[in-house]
């Protein structure tokens, strides 16, 4: 045979269309075939070549039912997969929607009021007082500039228009920019100079990273820094950020990394819960993975695995990575 196809229509008065074919020029319509296999009333295989004995006939009479089961099937498949993706939007929206109307709502609340107190001529504010208020309106900024940021990166990562600029770096050059917006006083940062480099987009590994620390700071206590530090093995660079918090037991580790999910009790201004969704996104984007796992001792351990840079010497097991002149 030279060409078949797969035809169907909606009612008798409807055009062929072809749903699968095979061959340099599949038929359009079963009246133009050499052999015309009828698959229930809509539906029908077109082959072109020459005619087929009956013998033939019987067995492309089976192949022709098994085509049209699979097809269903695959329609089914995809049927359900656009119902998952629609549910998910939903779901998406809606927490979209009670995030608006509290997490953003709360910092908004919070300038208002500092503005309006500023701006009254009833009251005579001292300096400290002055400060303070200036301070509530820094802080309530702050935190709608990065819930904006999470929604609009999330908004990103939905969409599939996160594009990666991969380039050989640092991550010394990279996590320390990452901690800007972090007190230095929480933080316990331990990057070697002599590990290789590693392939990433640097924004995007820089706000991955911003978002872990900030998660692991809201969730340990005030007295114990959270601990940033950086090994070599084998092909991967390891980042792990570990907190002394209250952890997450195995069976939420995973739920942790989904869109507007909190575990627990969340501490005051622990936003929307997409950090780490964020984070994950960006990561596994360039390449890498982000994991948890519990913290010796107590806490939980996010972990971020990169691919060391081609071209850089691997480290063995125990040992730093040697540096190259």
């Amino acid at each position: 045979m030279e060409s078949v196809a797969l035809l169907e229509r909606e009612s008798d008065v409807d055009p062929w269309t072809c749903a699968a074919g095979v061959g340099p020029r599949p038929l359009g319509r079963p009246e133009d075939a050499d052999v015309d296999m009828p698959i229930g009333d809509h539906m029908a295989l077109a082959l072109s070549g020459r005619v087929l004995p009956a013998e033939d006939r019987r067995v492309l009479g089976a192949f022709a039912a098994q085509a049209a089961v699979v097809l269903d099937r695959q329609r089914l498949v995809g049927e359900a997969e656009g119902a998952r993706k629609l549910a998910e939007g939903n779901r998406i929206r809606t927490a979209l929607l009670a995030a608006v109307s509290h997490d953003l709502r709360t910092p908004l609340a919070a300038i208002k009021a500092a503005v309006s107190s500023l701006r009254s001529d009833d009251v005579a504010w001292s300096q400290a007082d002055v400060a303070e208020l200036l301070a509530s309106i820094e802080e309530g900024a702050d935190r709608l500039d990065h819930l904006v940021g999470n929604l609009l990166d999330m908004s990103r990562l939905q969409t599939g228009t996160v594009t990666p600029l991969l380039r050989e770096t640092d991550l010394d050059e990279v996590v320390p920019m990452a901690l800007v917006g972090v007190p230095a006083e929480s933080v316990g940062l331990d990057i070697p100079e002599s590990l290789p480099m590693v392939a990433v987009d640097r924004g995007l590994l820089e706000r991955a990273v911003a978002n872990i620390v900030e998660n692991a700071v809201k969730y340990s206590p005030g007295s114990t820094p959270v601990s940033v530090a950086a090994s070599a093995l084998g092909d991967r660079v390891e980042l792990r950020v570990a907190d002394r918090g209250p952890g997450v037991p195995d069976d939420g580790k995973e739920r942790i990394f989904e869109p507007f999910q909190r575990y627990g009790d969340a501490p005051r201004g622990a936003g929307v819960g997409l950090g780490l969704a964020v984070a994950r996104g960006f990561v596994e984007t360039m390449g890498g993975t982000l994991t948890a796992e519990d913290t010796p001792g107590g806490g939980m351990t996010m972990v971020l695995t990169l691919k060391a840079a081609p071209g850089h010497p691997p480290a063995g097991p125990g040992f730093p990575a040697q540096v190259t002149s």
